[in-house]
């Protein structure tokens, strides 16, 4: 069985195995507060062009957005996504559990414009009765979106732009965003992430790593008694250095960016598979998750040597399934898979 299921169905990169044994008997302080820790955050610091930020190492996504978010938000404020965004589907409710609100924005292929939100913050404050709404404080992206799709650098100032003449925050979920910043059809670096956002975090867990995202504060403006915070959201790791030995090696010698990379390659060779073999996208992404539509019929035959995700189904005959590549996958799993499609496409 051959899978493309997901980016982190693989333990993690070798290079982060060795660090962490190698490391393995050292005595060393908790709670991020250790010399891998440091070296990460000073890599990360100089990754972003951002000699200032402050980095802070959580375990999980949900877990990142839930503390960002809500210690970012006054208690009547709620944040933005766009309808399909990670917060808004797939969060089990953990931003609601906080006590604020996931406001939902129109989207195209997982993007929310600066027109609508601009559009919603107009209809917002024209309303005769908004103090007895909830109050916008925060827009949530993710980049690369749900859907694979990427933000364009313009796209992002101009979002970024509105925030700031509103007084919200802007916040990047950047659980993929090592795909992202090496995508091929990509305009948007690290420096300018961290020039445009008033926070974002550095995705470990879906590129190469056991666990772990590093969140950046660009500017000074992490809230106060931020580590506190996330120990009361129970997201603290008491043994801090598993994370940051990890971001220290994924930012050594361009790893993170060579994972990246690999990923993509994989991607565009994945795609090529599909158009060869005639399965139809959804949509093309240019990272490193691919939409495509099978008949029911070919959906169950595949599915018998090759795991991939349902994300919806179309139609009462077809069915949207998504395929993902990573650090982990390798020619022999694409050639594995170009047997298997070709082999339905023969029944």
């Amino acid at each position: 069985m051959i899978s493309f299921e997901s980016d982190y169905i693989a333990g993690a990169h070798p290079a982060l195995l060795k660090k962490l044994t190698e490391t393995n008997l050292e005595s060393l302080t908790g709670y991020g507060n250790d010399p891998y820790c440091e070296s990460a955050r000073q890599k990360i610091r100089a990754a972003c062009a951002c000699p200032e930020a402050e980095v802070f190492f959580l375990v999980g996504g949900t877990q990142t957005n839930s503390v960002v978010i809500s210690s970012m938000l006054q208690e009547y404020e709620g944040v933005l996504s766009a309808q399909t965004g990670h917060i808004n589907t797939h969060e089990a409710g953990a931003i609601e559990n906080t006590g604020h609100k996931v406001l939902s924005l129109p989207q195209t292929q997982g993007k929310v414009s600066a027109r609508s939100l601009k559009q919603y913050l107009q209809d917002f404050y024209q309303d005769a009765n908004h103090e007895h709404s909830v109050f916008p404080g925060m827009l949530y992206l993710s980049h690369p979106t749900e859907y694979g799709t990427l933000y364009s650098k313009q796209e992002l100032q101009d979002l970024s732009c509105l925030c700031r003449s509103h007084g919200i925050s802007l916040f990047l979920d950047g659980a993929r965003l090592g795909y992202g910043l090496m995508s091929q059809n990509t305009d948007v670096s690290l420096s300018d992430i961290a020039a445009l956002c008033d926070v974002f975090y550095i995705g470990g867990t879906k590129v190469g790593a056991l666990c772990g995202e590093a969140v950046v504060f660009p500017r000074h403006n992490m809230p106060r008694h931020f580590l506190t915070i996330a120990k009361r959201h129970g997201a603290l790791l008491a043994k801090g250095r598993l994370l940051g030995i990890q971001f220290d090696a994924l930012f050594t010698d361009n790893l993170y960016f060579d994972i990246g990379s690999h990923a993509i390659h994989m991607a565009e060779q994945l795609k090529q598979i599909f158009r060869e073999n005639k399965i139809p996208f959804y949509l093309e992404s240019p990272t490193n998750q691919q939409f495509v539509i099978l008949e029911n019929g070919q959906l169950e035959q595949l599915k018998k040597n090759v795991l991939f995700s349902f994300w919806e189904k179309l139609d009462e005959n077809r069915t949207i399934v998504r395929f993902v590549t990573s650090w982990s996958t390798t020619q022999n799993d694409l050639d594995a898979l170009a047997q298997a499609i070709a082999a339905i496409q023969h029944e």
